[in-house]
């Protein structure tokens, strides 16, 4: 990979074709230089494939490609046994803002301000499957571009594709964050096999 994110834990989610909506994401430990597999398990993509994350276009329920930080998880459910990355419990009013004319576009907002449209956002606990535990990426994190997507997490498997998140077994990612250490500055990279978006760009 062009970047790993500089630190010694990553998160790697692949796809073979852009518009493919099954992969893999394998998680790997950095140890006296080499990159080592610490786990894996099948992964989900959005049900319009992937797309490069700099130019991704909201509501086409496409996964951006990319190099993520990791700014904190979130759940339905109690964290797991050993989570050290911040981890937030959902409660009633707890939603994600993905209205593009609020203040708090792409931001976990409880109780939801009177600028976010409750129809243009989505109230986390109406998903307690797919949400029971769920990781945010840092994916139009940082400095916010209206329009580009809001709300890309790694969570937990619903039924088919996603909306544009990854998604893996609840087992999965239960490990997943037993494992995450934010000394180790974590980084998700999606990508695809080869081609424009492959992983090996980021």
């Amino acid at each position: 990979m062009a970047d790993t994110g500089g630190g010694a834990q990553l998160i790697t989610a692949e796809a073979p074709t852009a518009d493919a909506t099954r992969g893999t994401v394998v998680w790997w430990q950095r140890h006296n230089g080499r990159w080592r597999q610490a786990g894996s398990a099948p992964a989900r993509f959005g049900s319009g494939g992937l797309t490069e994350g700099t130019t991704r276009v909201q509501g086409t329920s496409t996964t951006p490609t990319g190099l993520y930080d990791l700014p904190f998880a979130f759940g339905t459910e109690a964290a797991p046994p050993g989570t050290a990355v911040p981890y937030r419990r959902v409660g009633p009013d707890s939603w994600w803002c993905e209205d593009n004319a609020s203040a708090s576009y792409n931001r976990w907002v409880d109780p939801r301000p009177a600028d976010c449209a409750a129809a243009e956002s989505e109230r986390l606990a109406d998903h307690p499957v797919q949400y029971g535990r769920a990781l945010v990426t840092g994916f139009n994190y940082d400095r916010p571009v209206h329009g580009r997507g809001a709300g890309i997490f790694l969570h937990v498997n619903g039924r088919g594709a996603t909306a544009g998140c990854v998604s893996v077994p609840a087992g999965a990612m239960a490990r997943i964050l037993s494992w995450l250490r934010p000394s180790a500055h974590p980084h998700l990279a999606l990508g695809t096999a080869y081609g424009p978006t492959a992983l090996t760009r980021y």
